[in-house]
């Protein structure tokens, strides 16, 4: 048997673009024999097995995924004016505002004295503009004075050139949204607005936004279109929103609140981003939460992208990592109003429009359910202080509504202490599902693809939600996306135990992350696939409908000669699916076993993911086809490959 230093040493020599051709040359010509039973299914693939965790990490959201372009577009983050470069006479005010949840405002005032007043806004590391495409703006605002004011719009390209320039003019003394629709002929990677009064007088203004036309679909306070389908692309079963450690938060104020997410945009109250406060990389002191991609956008975007969703909520606890201040926790007897959200929020899901929180669901424009079938309670959270917090949370789900399937943590690591302690509590509890996470190192991903082969069957099931490989440089590379696939070969494979899986985290800001790997990289223009994606995507494309026995010497292929493979049937397409993954340098020849086929020959469709270059981070999928004599179909396999065939049975 191989020594751990001798398994992975192959794969250090690769990544760091040695030369192992002499290597591959000495390819071990030993056959080795899959059986495959394709006529006996051993139990179901959930259509959720396969999905996708979005936290607002890396400029996620605000910047991200939402579309918004101006930062800090209702002021009240002030110290300094974040996002905003203040010119001329500029005041902070909140007497007398628009929207009492964020009540802060600017106030612009402008006479022959000062050369100009006006305001410049950054956006998310620049704004990202594209030639020929419609952007609008509005403002909600008011004079000070009787006469009308004119307010000059300009873009300014990264090299402070204007390239758009249209005009508003505010009247009156009461508040009022404006509009325009700027059009430029100039992409802009970087761009800035900038807002200029032009006569004199006195403007306040509140809550300044820029949306491009073309969001997901073309809706208002809508979602960037290409990161979404990238998102669609993955064909997701499951989308686990809004986080991970954003909804401890720090504190119990800075907690995620689902009901300050929901209803008009405007006054949705905005909270600081619990990733500002960062063990990781980087510190970003800009990063907020304005909440205009709140839980009716995300159970929205559930729908388009066609996953069950997930919603996680706060189970009293604020960031354990963070915070330690029982303070910051809430007592026992504080718990019911996080208990009352669970509640509200499945109702706000599910209930009728004639219901409270179903009603207003269907006054922002969704009368139907959106048939929430999953909740979970906590994130990461640890120790007895979790459990029983959970505790009084399951007991009022189930009364209220038995149909749900409640999620609890297995805390943040995949073994130990706190892992030991909680899974046996789990079960006591009687959760459907339990949540473990594991970021970890290459060959922790190869050696754990038998994890769940001895795992107990009458058990609650697992829910992988959070996992990726993490190398020593910590980059999307191919031989972390090797290691994943060689790693879910194992989740499919006991997909009685384990019911759904998501990688995290999902995306990050070229300018402006904190973490990775990650899934989709991004900048304001362009959206950039991982060779972490493409495994993700591999899997759910070609999940099936139901495992079926795949053997050597009638044991898993779980790590024997590099081998990492599982087998299942699509019932829709009447097709074989094998799965495998090769992680050394050798070729291998492989007989399949096809025991059900009849002699003949089979066309197999084939996507092949492989390099011997295992730091290239920009590798794709190859798609082809071969032809097989069944039910001894014999096939060589490439060194650091991933590859997935279908044949029609």
């Amino acid at each position: 048997m191989k020594t751990k230093f001798q398994k992975f040493a192959c794969l250090c020599c690769l990544s760091a673009g040695l030369s192992v051709l002499p290597a591959l040359a000495q390819d071990n010509n030993r056959e080795i024999q899959f059986d495959i039973q394709t006529g006996q299914t051993l139990f179901p693939i959930r259509p959720t097995m396969y999905g996708i965790f979005f936290e607002d990490i890396n400029f996620g959201a605000d910047g991200g995924l939402y579309a918004e372009l101006v930062k800090n577009r209702s002021f009240e983050f002030q110290e300094p004016l974040m996002g905003w470069i203040p010119f001329g006479t500029v005041q902070i005010l909140e007497k007398d505002p628009c929207f009492e949840r964020n009540p802060h405002y600017v106030r612009l005032s402008y006479n022959q004295e000062i050369t100009q007043t006006g305001l410049e806004n950054e956006g998310f590391k620049g704004m990202g503009i594209k030639g020929g495409e419609s952007y609008f703006l509005s403002a909600y605002a008011r004079t000070q004075s009787a006469a009308p004011i004119r307010l000059r719009i300009e873009l300014i390209s990264e090299d402070n050139e204007i390239f758009e320039t249209k005009e508003m003019t505010i009247s009156g003394k009461d508040w009022k949204k404006y509009t325009v629709t700027l059009t430029p002929e100039d992409t802009e990677k970087r761009a800035h607005l900038r807002l200029t009064l032009k006569d004199a007088g006195t403007i306040d203004m509140d809550h300044i936004s820029l949306f491009p036309e073309n969001t997901y679909k073309k809706r208002a306070n809508g979602l960037r279109a290409d990161l979404v389908e990238a998102l669609k692309e993955l064909h997701p079963g499951i989308f686990r929103f809004p986080g991970g450690c954003i909804v401890e938060g720090t504190t119990r104020e800075t907690r995620y609140q689902w009901k300050n997410t929901i209803g008009p945009v405007e006054n949705r109250p905005t909270n600081i981003n619990r990733w500002f406060y960062t063990f990781s990389y980087r510190k970003f002191p800009d990063y907020y939460q304005s909440l205009g991609l709140g839980f009716y956008e995300y159970f929205l975007l559930s729908e388009d992208i066609g996953a069950e969703p997930l919603p996680v909520l706060n189970c009293g606890l604020s960031c354990q990592y963070e915070n330690d201040d029982m303070d910051e926790h809430a007592p026992l007897n504080e718990l019911q109003p996080y208990i009352q959200d669970a509640l509200d929020l499945i109702e706000f899901a599910n209930g009728p429009a004639t219901s409270k929180w179903g009603k207003i669901r269907a006054k922002m424009g969704h009368p139907e359910s959106f048939n929430l079938k999953y909740i979970a309670i906590g994130n990461e959270q640890w120790g007895s202080i979790y459990v029983e917090r959970l505790k009084p949370f399951v007991e009022a789900i189930r009364a209220k509504y038995p149909d749900i399937k409640i999620v609890g943590g297995a805390g943040p690591q995949a073994s130990g202490e706190e892992f030991d302690y909680l899974w046996p509590e789990m079960k006591k509890l009687k959760v459907d599902l339990v949540d473990e996470h594991y970021y970890r190192q290459p060959e922790w991903f190869l050696s754990n693809a038998k994890r769940y082969d001895s795992y107990d069957r009458n058990a609650p099931k697992v829910f992988a939600g959070e996992y990726a490989c993490h190398t020593d440089t910590q980059a999307n590379s191919f031989l972390a996306a090797l290691c994943e696939a060689a790693f879910m070969t194992g989740l499919e494979r006991n997909a009685d135990v384990v019911h759904l899986c998501t990688y995290a985290p999902l995306f990050a800001h070229v300018d402006a992350w904190q973490w990775r790997p990650d899934l989709i990289w991004f900048d304001n223009l362009s959206v950039f696939r991982t060779p972490n994606y493409y495994v993700q995507q591999m899997y759910s494309q070609n999940k099936g409908t139901d495992v079926v026995k795949l053997t050597r010497n009638n044991q898993p292929v779980a790590g024997e000669n590099d081998l990492y493979a599982t087998a299942a049937i699509d019932k829709q397409t009447n097709e074989l699916i094998i799965k495998v993954v090769n992680s050394g340098l050798y070729k291998r020849r492989i007989t399949w076993n096809l025991e059900g086929f009849a002699d003949g020959k089979r066309t197999a469709k084939v996507q092949t993911l492989q390099s011997l270059d295992l730091s290239d981070t920009q590798l794709t999928p190859v798609e082809s086809s071969i032809e097989l004599e069944v039910p001894k179909a014999k096939l060589t396999i490439q060194p650091c490959s991933f590859t997935v065939y279908r044949i029609q049975l």
